[in-house]
């Protein structure tokens, strides 16, 4: 059985929540202290810690991890059934969500890698519309199987973030993907940065500098996706911001 979430609750009337979603072998925890730092007074944040099971790619030898990963390849088999039982406990961690009184458009998800992977397919495989999908370093599972099993709306947004020297996930994997996303998706970006392998880099701080001063106050459907530099341990790693436009007034991460 895995770890209970790590959970940490807003600071002020709680009207939104972020749900990240760890890579292959951490935990919740690696990101708690960081995230905390950074959401919005408003902002509840959830970070689950995948349960520990054996991992093919690692000899056999157990990991915290969501499914199991054979390889990180476009061609070899997935693991279908330990993608949609992930999938379904995302789904569970929305609901509840949805439940306590926040609509699903004020409701993130995110991830690095493996929980990157898993963030793309339980967001688009979510039948209400969240506020938007943040997917570093990562692929599209069960891509063969899309469009036919999206039932997100088609505006979701999701953002892709690749290093083009990623050695793990490799960049011609997370392109692929994004060309398979923006075949059914219309807001779907990739951002490529270069140089980068599977981590992150200051670049990326500096695009969301630029993503905050040129926000704009949009009609109340609209939510758009910015990223900010998330710091933990001696890596950089890309994490996903958001700015609502529900009450006419952006939400901003500082």
């Amino acid at each position: 059985m895995a770890a209970a979430p790590v959970i940490i609750p807003s600071v002020a009337k709680h009207t939104s929540t972020l749900i990240f979603l760890h890579g292959l072998g951490d935990t919740g925890h690696g990101w708690a202290t960081s995230m905390g730092a950074l959401r919005t007074p408003d902002m509840k944040v959830i970070c689950p810690t995948a349960p520990n099971m054996p991992v093919t790619m690692n000899g056999g030898f157990r990991l915290n991890s969501w499914f199991d990963l054979k390889s990180i390849s476009i061609s070899d088999p997935e693991d279908e059934e330990g993608i949609k039982k992930a999938t379904r406990y995302v789904h569970e961690l929305i609901q509840s969500e949805m439940k306590a009184g926040i609509l699903s458009n004020r409701i993130m998800l995110g991830g690095f890698s493996q929980g990157g992977a898993l963030a793309l397919y339980a967001g688009l495989t979510f039948a209400e519309p969240l506020a938007g999908v943040m997917a570093l370093s990562c692929w599209l599972p069960l891509h063969k199987s899309f469009p036919s099993v999206r039932k997100c709306p088609d505006t979701v947004p999701v953002l892709q973030c690749h290093g083009d020297c990623d050695p793990i996930v490799f960049y011609k994997f997370g392109q692929l993907s994004s060309s398979v996303l923006k075949s059914f998706m219309k807001n779907s970006h990739f951002q490529t940065y270069q140089g980068l392998g599977h981590s992150s880099c200051d670049a990326e701080l500096s695009d969301m500098k630029v993503g905050r001063a040129n926000s704009l106050v949009q009609p109340l459907w609209l939510i758009v996706i910015y990223c900010f530099l998330l710091c933990r341990n001696s890596s950089t790693i890309m994490f996903l911001a958001s700015e609502a436009a529900q009450t006419g007034t952006p939400m901003r991460l500082y």
